[in-house]
């Protein structure tokens, strides 16, 4: 049986095929199209994956869609009867979008030259949230779990729950858009002067610097509910049927301004790009990270009273909210916590497919997915001929001595390109697209962000640490294998690692498992045998783009960067 899971005409769109019920190949569409959050037919992923499965688009018997233009038809119809004032152009361009997701059969015909008849009895349209649930439940290894998605919005909900059980998902409420956690951040961010799609993590990352002075006003802007649940005051925010998200011809996504005059009114003009961040904006980054895990830690804990389980499984943009899902533990009663690699909407694509593989065709669970690592992939001989074309000089190297080499440039002060094995699937590079430094440097922070990373001072790096050393460094020890949480670093330790050691004493680690990432393992266990740290500072490898998909733009990366070293598989470049 072989099933393809595909997000489409939605931001990140994706792709992702399972083959007899294991996970084959996934991967985001921005990869080859170098351009943040693509939101156009994933064209590119849907040929990498068939491709990587060795299959015709005539094998393929599913094709799962993570949207149904159906779901919540007549609520749609009254939110729209109800506020009258919204633009026609909003209107026209979300039918036109739904137009595009129904008609599936005719853009895969496109693509595979076959005709639209091959494709209509195959397809599937799965609710946006509950392929959302279903790329988390089904992907973990529990047997019975409760379900939180959450986002900005996705076919009229921004709130789901429900609860797992084998092969079966069961909704047990949800919350409709306009109200939306996602939003309430999304408007906030842009508050703080960071207008564009995707930005709500470096509120996440600024926020540490303040301190939440303003919790009791933003209480008036959200409030809990007796069901578990919440609701926005809607004075705050702009109208929905004014826009939320567009598309343009390019396919990136376009966020509107999503604060009202009242919201203005009562928390200040919008930084503009120019301003500097003050204190009241970085008190007010904390306060609105501090009431969102409030409210994330309210749906919980009622979800976990109302089901009386121990599991929990969460997706959804919300959560990739890293801080706020290292608390979960703390702040609720729930034992376990799994969260999938990609849980924003490229996971979509997996969700989909999953739903249709299990829900609907009650195909049996297979073992958990514990790698993000279902990207591209290169040969030592294609990268040697990449760069053979352009002139480059390299080394090749076995293994033990290039992890020799790569630690003393690291101990050196170097900066390296790690380029290794298949690519992530997700937002994170987990040591497959990385940059890495050493920990233990004050100053490694300055080097990356001002010669590399060319980003705002304020945001972390991650640690990535060899899981048996977790309960040394943190002071909670958990399996953290897609960097989807935020721990407290012992206080003894900061000292040690101050270069992935957050302003308050936290870092988003990454545990790496020997069997899941033999190499990066090695790498980071070569480093420990000389330093007695087992951790590597891991970016992710880029530079205000996607992360590099291929040898061509590790390369191009590297050149117009001040990289020391980059590696390529057993190929090394240097300057």
């Amino acid at each position: 049986m072989i099933i393809l899971g595909i997000n489409a005409y939605h931001a990140d769109s994706s792709a992702a095929i399972f083959v007899n019920g294991q996970l084959v190949a996934a991967i985001e569409e921005e990869r080859f199209k170098r351009v943040k959050h693509w939101a156009g037919f994933p064209r590119l992923a849907i040929e990498f994956c068939l491709k990587e499965a060795n299959i015709s688009y005539e094998q393929v018997d599913y094709f799962a869609i993570g949207r149904d233009p159906k779901a919540k038809f007549f609520k749609k119809i009254l939110y729209l009867a109800t506020n009258p004032k919204g633009s026609f152009s909003v209107i026209k361009d979300r039918i036109n979008n739904s137009r595009k997701v129904s008609s599936l059969d005719i853009e895969l015909a496109k693509i595979s030259g076959l005709t639209p008849a091959v494709f209509s009895e195959k397809i599937h349209q799965v609710e946006h949230h509950r392929s959302h649930l279903a790329s988390a439940f089904f992907a973990s290894s529990f047997q019975e779990a409760a379900l939180l998605s959450i986002d900005g919005s996705g076919d009229f909900t921004t709130t789901m729950i429900g609860i797992g059980n084998g092969n079966d998902i069961k909704v047990l409420d949800s919350v409709d858009f306009p109200h939306s956690i996602g939003i309430f951040y999304t408007a906030f961010t842009q508050l703080l002067g960071f207008p564009h799609y995707g930005d709500e993590y470096k509120v996440m990352g600024m926020a540490p610097y303040g301190k939440p002075k303003y919790i009791d006003k933003l209480n008036d802007v959200v409030h809990l509910t007796k069901d578990g649940l919440f609701k926005l005051d809607l004075n705050y925010f702009r109208s929905g049927t004014q826009g939320v998200i567009s598309y343009g011809e390019d396919n990136i996504p376009i966020v509107q301004s999503m604060y009202s005059d009242v919201m203005v009114k009562e928390f200040g003009e919008p930084r503009k790009k120019s301003e500097e961040l003050t204190q009241y904006h970085k008190d007010l980054a904390a306060s609105v990270q501090r009431l969102t895990e409030k409210v994330i830690f309210h749906i919980l804990e009622s979800l976990q009273k109302r089901t009386g389980l121990d599991n929990v499984c969460i997706a959804g943009g919300v959560a990739q909210n890293s801080v706020a899902n290292g608390k979960i533990i703390s702040n609720t009663s729930f034992k376990n916590v799994y969260i999938p690699s990609a849980g924003h909407d490229a996971g979509i694509s997996i969700g989909a497919a999953l739903y249709v593989q299990h829900q609907i065709l009650k195909y049996p669970r297979q073992p958990a997915i514990k790698t993000a690592y279902t990207g591209s992939r290169f040969s030592n001989e294609e990268i040697k001929s990449a760069l053979i074309e352009k002139n480059i000089s390299f080394s090749e190297f076995e293994d033990a001595i290039l992890f020799e080499k790569i630690t003393e440039c690291l101990i050196k002060g170097g900066v390296v390109g790690w380029f290794n094995g298949r690519a992530e699937f997700g937002p994170r590079a987990l040591g497959g697209r990385s940059i890495l430094a050493d920990p233990r440097r004050n100053d490694a922070k300055e080097i990356l962000n001002l010669k590399i990373k060319r980003r705002e001072s304020f945001r972390p790096f991650a640690p990535s640490i060899l899981k048996e050393y977790v309960s040394e460094y943190f002071e909670l020890t958990d399996e953290v294998p897609f960097m989807e949480k935020v721990f407290f670093i012992k206080k003894e330790k900061r000292n040690e690692i101050p270069a992935v050691t957050h302003v308050d004493g936290t870092g988003r680690l990454q545990t790496v498992d020997k069997e899941i990432s033999p190499r990066y393992y090695a790498l980071i266990e070569s480093f420990r045998k000389k330093t007695g740290i087992p951790i590597l500072l891991n970016t992710s490898f880029n530079e205000n783009e996607p992360i590099v998909n291929s040898p061509t733009e590790a390369l191009d990366c590297y050149l117009r960067t001040n990289m020391d070293m980059l590696v390529l598989e057993n190929i090394v470049v240097e300057r």
